[in-house]
């Protein structure tokens, strides 16, 4: 059937419309019918991909003995896919920088060297009106402006009051539980970042480059952070203002998965609380996209996140998840828990670990932590 030059012009123009109001996608757009697109998915791939892993050190032990060899074995492997740690520990010499008086509490702002080069900046804050020596807990906080999220100190270096943000000055929060709260400076972030971090502001963390370097060296970001909370640790066994035998960790989102390495690997560490973090590498590391600090390169040949957890027990562990983290779905932080509760039942230990899920995104409740890490590390 012939066209009329017209009805041709108007043809034309109705295909460039519709043309322009299809959205490009790229090359592959009109190539559509012959070619399978999954296989171009990356994602979709190395989620397929996961369930080829050996995870050959996962968890499988049927009584506590062999539970013990299991956590022996991996807490070893754990600590060499980490980086390590430097054998070197000489005592820790602090510099407390200043001492403030708030109505419930004392701070003190500190320093220590973490290992040669490389400084650890803190905040000690101690109860006041108890008459023995407190247990403490080292607090990590997550992405953000880094320790003045959690100690409630504002974004001009100015005192608040009001607990804001999704970190909710949690330190602050378990001084009000009548421990003492180490809370100390992540690396990467506050007054830890490098020169063009703190050229773009607050918020702006130096994990990039930090973390890339890390793994050039054949290490990690968790694993330096890991052993800042060991030499946190050290320094606090100097103190005798706190009791140093009744030491606990907490934190939220990448404070949380310091928590929970550095809880697998010090077991001086008495109880712990993870909030928004505890989950599956499946569900969450791989699938989701996060800083490059949060990766253990290898980790999944030989086991699972909540395999990890399992090397915590019998100690104290609570986990707490909002029912709407888009980052750590509450469903595989429900299967995580699960298996890390298999561990502790074969131990014996089945009351002393516990899931709170409450109604919230990504942030940190506290309601059923905090008095279950105060009730453990005060017993």
């Amino acid at each position: 059937m012939k066209m009329s030059r017209r009805e041709l012009a108007f043809s034309a123009a109705a295909f460039r419309q519709t043309a322009e109001t299809k959205p490009y996608r790229g090359a592959l757009d009109k190539f559509e019918s012959p070619v399978d697109l999954k296989t171009f998915d990356p994602v979709a791939w190395t989620q397929a991909r996961y369930m080829e892993m050996p995870r050959r050190l996962r968890f499988s032990a049927r009584n506590a003995n062999e539970v013990r060899s299991w956590q022996k074995k991996l807490r070893t492997k754990v600590a060499e896919l980490l980086g390590g740690f430097p054998s070197a520990r000489p005592t820790v010499k602090a510099t407390i920088l200043e001492t403030r008086d708030f109505p419930t509490f004392t701070r003190e702002a500190l320093m220590f060297e973490s290992r040669p080069g490389l400084s650890v900046f803190g905040y000690l804050l101690k109860p006041k009106n108890v008459s023995a020596p407190p247990p403490v807990t080292i607090c990590i906080p997550g992405h953000g402006r880094g320790v003045d999220d959690i100690v409630g100190v504002n974004e001009k270096g100015g005192d608040r009051i009001k607990k804001v943000g999704y970190q909710f000055d949690f330190a602050i929060q378990a001084v009000e539980q009548g421990m003492a709260a180490f809370a100390i400076e992540p690396l990467g972030f506050g007054c830890r970042r490098g020169d063009e971090a703190k050229k773009k502001g607050l918020g702006q963390s130096s994990c990039q480059p930090a973390a890339g370097a890390a793994f050039l060296f054949g290490e990690t970001m968790i694993g330096w952070r890991v052993f800042d909370i060991m030499r946190s640790i050290d320094y606090l066994e100097t103190r005798t203002d706190i009791d140093p035998k009744r030491v606990g960790c907490m934190g939220i989102s990448g404070g949380g998965t310091i928590t929970l390495f550095g809880a697998a690997m010090d077991e001086r560490i008495k109880a712990c609380l993870i909030s928004g973090y505890l989950c599956t590498f499946y569900a969450s590391i791989l699938s989701v996209a996060h800083c490059i600090d949060n990766y253990v390169p290898g980790i999944l040949q030989w086991a699972e996140m909540n395999d990890v957890a399992g090397l915590i027990a019998p100690r104290p562990l609570f986990a707490e998840s909002g029912d709407v983290d888009n980052i750590f779905p509450l469903e595989a932080t429900k299967k995580a828990f699960g298996e890390v509760k298999r561990v502790y039942d074969t131990l014996g230990a089945g009351d002393r670990c516990a899931h709170e899920v409450f109604a919230g995104p990504h942030e940190f409740h506290g309601v059923g932590g905090l008095k279950f890490l105060g009730t453990h590390l005060r017993t």
